[in-house]
């Protein structure tokens, strides 16, 4: 059978990677096209567009590249027409997919959705729009299923969080090899940073995150460069003070890390799975910002806190997130109480995401009713 998966940024290409291995293992004659990166195509989907090319982070960001963001929308709709799959799969990257949901759904297609837009956060009103055009639902969070369900009376599957597999099935180099290979310090003990995958945030994040580095002299930053960014826009930052600079091998670097500062988004989860204390930063564009701030209706903006309602790891956002309160909050975590109780928490927040093979179940769900 033809299989249609859209994913729009770096976490959807890794989680759509490990999908279409599974897909391949449930239907063997699979012929897959995708929008996603260099890992989905490497997994064996034809890749029609690179995600390179449509991530525009911010309300104001979006506002500036509607002309761009338009004409993808209508190569994908002519794309898919040609291609005519089975079944759609839509992979979170809500703003895009939704709009290409509704017209496969006007023009018959199977619309799956796995990893679920984050409507429980803001714009709670596009559940109609997921009732309407998508056939089945794939989530990964365990709330999600009781928000679905309960609340809106709209049945999905719970499959688990795929970052379990994408970590137990990802090789870590040996430590000394690794260090020796990026040139870091075998004595030193590693702080990684990890300032996002869009240009955007990273040139937000990354200034403010190396501020600090030089009050730390017995330790070495790192920065996780992003398989998304070309390693010369990283040169700048690297001259601003002694740091390190991995490109492509945060999960190396989470591996051998001892604390972090991580942009929030996926990383933040990924880090807690290394089991890493980390202090999550976030600043946006001030307009976007003050919108986002109007609609979001959470508490947290971790997913490590949302999982577990409660506050695990500290959160500086927009204007809280400077170097004084950098400084404050990585001291906390290098050692101490509050060290060993992030370290506790990460283990319950573990045993919530479940075990192993969402990728596989997810596969197993779509092409069940492709």
């Amino acid at each position: 059978m033809k299989y249609y998966i859209i994913a729009g940024e770096a976490s959807g290409d890794l989680h759509g990677s490990n999908l279409i291995k599974a897909i391949k293992k449930e239907d063997s004659s699979a012929q897959i096209r995708c929008w996603g990166g260099d890992l989905m195509e490497k997994a064996g989907g034809e890749l029609a567009k690179h995600y390179k090319d449509m991530a525009f982070m911010g309300f104001l960001e979006v506002i500036k590249n509607i002309p761009t963001i338009f004409k993808n929308i209508a190569f994908c709709k002519a794309d898919i027409e040609k291609f005519e799959p089975h079944v759609i799969v839509f992979i979170d990257f809500s703003g895009f997919n939704l709009r290409i949901a509704k017209w496969a759904k006007q023009n018959g297609y199977k619309t799956n959705y796995y990893i679920s837009p984050q409507i429980w956060a803001s714009r709670e009103g596009r559940i109609k729009k997921i009732k309407r055009d998508i056939d089945q639902m794939h989530v990964i969070l365990p709330f999600e299923k009781e928000f679905y369900e309960e609340k809106h009376g709209y049945p999905v599957h719970f499959v688990g969080h795929p970052l379990i597999d994408a970590i137990e099935n990802t090789p870590i180099q040996d430590g000394d090899n690794f260090r020796s290979k990026n040139g870091l310090d075998t004595s030193k003990p590693i702080i990684a940073l990890l300032p996002g995958s869009r240009k955007q945030e990273v040139q937000k994040m990354l200034s403010i995150m190396l501020s600090i580095c030089r009050d730390y002299p017995e330790y070495q930053f790192v920065i996780a460069g992003a398989p998304s960014l070309p390693d010369d826009f990283y040169k700048s930052y690297l001259e601003q003070g002694q740091v390190g600079y991995v490109s492509n091998q945060t999960y190396a670097l989470l591996n051998y890390a001892h604390a972090a500062l991580v942009t929030s988004g996926t990383a933040t989860l990924e880090t807690a799975l290394f089991n890493v204390p980390q202090v999550v930063c976030y600043k946006g564009n001030w307009i976007s910002y003050q919108i986002a701030k109007r609609i979001i209706t959470l508490d947290f903006i971790s997913l490590v806190n949302l999982i577990m309602d409660k506050e695990v790891v500290k959160e500086l956002i927009q204007n809280d997130l400077n170097t004084n309160n950098l400084k404050i909050e990585l001291s906390k975590i290098i050692e101490g109480t509050s060290r060993n109780q992030i370290l506790e928490d990460y283990e319950t927040l573990r045993k919530k995401l479940g075990g192993t093979g969402a990728s596989q179940l997810a596969a197993k769900l779509i092409v069940e009713n492709a």
